[in-house]
């Protein structure tokens, strides 16, 4: 039912608690001296002395205007909690029979619980309960794995430790200083296949043991051992990995692992000094035989470099002028080296050391490898006179004849990547064995006379036919293809 605006006025006018009005002077002064009242009263309440019995009493009111501590508060209070209790029915329920503890009553206070002391001044901590069982508080209880309560330093085994290793928890090894601890730290973590958990062992045994001790026990622990030697080389602890190596008998692997010392050797000089004396090395006789190519390749490289260099700034080299060097040669691969000098010493004598057939019999290189260097050297330089001596061989009765020990498809791409003219392509295509294949690339490369003179051959007069469409009207390969369609003597295929 709605009210009248004057019955709404009189309901105000009547309250204990009146409405705001702007007129209402007193009302607002009131109102400010029970507010500033209050505020004193709570910091009395903070500061007040244990046995200060003189305190102003304030009285307390709940939100509904009534009296803290009162018969209708009491009531009011009671409904209130069971009606939560009957809402939350997981917390245990309280007695609401208890007595209402007021400020008076209570033998606790706001300072009290600051300063942790009751108001007879005996000190009690917050664990202990009140001795009236209705007023005690309920808490759940939150309790740790019992596993959690171990102590991390002493009360792990070896196995227990590998296993929260594998978990990825926090241990310590520092508690495991017998030397059957230790080892059985690392047979668990070998036997449980962790790598990690094996070299953090290593890691271990490598700062609390002596290296012989050490060394004598990976001597029967392949496993462990693997794992130290990579990590050694990985943290480039040369030192410590020779010591092992040489301790295992391991004397081909120290002498590769000295060899690798010399990438780290910037000056050409030094490491060809260095490499010289590697040759004292006990190396197995293949990996022998490939330092000694090392030492002697380096060798030659450092004297073609520095008379290079020289005749580059002299300027009286044809070669260097038209092609000029992009790189030293120090320190390049043998077939790089190769290249090098059938691109800029392709005719010197044998007896020099920049001499291309010089490097490749003093190195053994191939044939085919040293027949496709030296055909893309020769046809970078457009020497197709060179080229063309390559594939020229003498039989025992002095008759020549084009070979060569790469297919001569392979030998059309090298020389169309390096811009042959079209007459030394088809020299070339014309030496393919496969007719279709060799049809294929003279189309490709556009060489005319030899796609004619293949159609001739098979005596197919309609890919001729077929072939006439393609060519230029008037032109030569025209006029060549309609003397053999008019050829009496051929004869064609049906």
């Amino acid at each position: 039912m709605m009210k009248s605006k004057a019955d709404e006025e009189d309901y105000w006018n009547s309250s204990k608690f009146k409405a705001f009005t702007f007129d209402d002077e007193d009302d607002e002064f009131s109102r400010l001296k029970e507010s500033k009242l209050a505020v004193n009263s709570i910091r009395y309440l903070v500061e007040a002395d244990d046995d200060d019995d003189d305190e102003d009493e304030v009285e307390k009111v709940s939100w509904s205007g009534e009296p803290v501590g009162s018969i209708s508060w009491s009531v009011s209070e009671t409904a209130a909690s069971n009606q939560k209790a009957e809402r939350e029915p997981a917390f245990p329920k309280v007695s609401t029979d208890c007595v209402s503890m007021t400020k008076s009553h209570s033998g606790y206070s706001l300072s009290s619980l600051f300063k942790g002391k009751t108001k007879g001044g005996n000190f009690q901590s917050f664990s202990d309960s009140p001795s009236d069982p209705s007023v005690r508080l309920y808490a759940p209880e939150l309790r740790k794995p019992k596993s959690e309560y171990k102590d991390y330093v002493s009360d792990w085994s070896p196995e227990e430790t590998i296993q929260r290793m594998q978990q990825g928890k926090v241990v310590s090894l520092e508690k495991f200083r017998s030397l059957h601890d230790k080892l059985l730290l690392l047979d668990y973590a070998v036997n449980a296949h962790d790598g990690n958990g094996i070299t953090a062992i290593l890691i271990y045994l490598k700062r609390t043991l002596s290296k012989e001790v050490l060394f004598r026990e990976l001597e029967s622990r392949q496993t462990a051992l693997r794992h130290l030697i990579h990590y050694l080389t990985e943290t480039r602890d040369h030192v410590l990995l020779l010591e092992l190596l040489r301790a295992l008998g391991r004397m081909e692997d120290v002498a590769l692992l000295q060899y690798k010392e010399h990438l780290s050797i910037a000056d050409e000089n030094k490491r060809r000094d260095f490499l010289k004396g590697c040759l004292k090395l006990p190396f197995s006789p293949e990996d022998c035989a490939h330092v000694q190519d090392h030492y002697t390749l380096l060798e030659r490289q450092v004297i073609i470099e520095t008379t290079d260099r020289q005749a580059e700034r002299g300027g009286k080299v044809e070669v260097f002028q038209k092609f000029p060097r992009r790189a030293s040669i120090v320190n390049m691969p043998m077939i790089t080296t190769l290249y090098y000098c059938c691109l800029y010493h392709y005719t010197e004598s044998e007896g020099t050391f920049s001499c291309p057939l010089n490097i490749r019999q003093t190195f053994k290189i191939s044939e085919k490898q040293y027949f496709v260097t030296a055909l893309a050297a020769r046809a970078k330089l457009k020497a197709w006179s060179d080229v063309d001596a390559l594939f020229t061989s003498r039989n025992w009765l002095g008759f020549t004849r084009k070979k060569s020990p790469l297919s001569f498809q392979r030998v059309v791409d090298i020389l169309q990547k390096n811009s042959a003219p079209t007459q030394v392509l088809q020299n070339y295509v014309a030496l393919v064995d496969d007719a279709e294949l060799r049809i294929s690339l003279a189309q490709k490369h556009k060489c005319h006379d030899i796609v004619i003179n293949t159609y001739r051959d098979l005596k197919d007069r309609q890919q001729l036919l077929g072939y006439r469409v393609k060519v230029k009207k008037g032109s030569a390969e025209e006029r060549k293809i309609d003397e053999l369609l008019n050829n009496p003597q051929i004869r064609w295929k049906t």
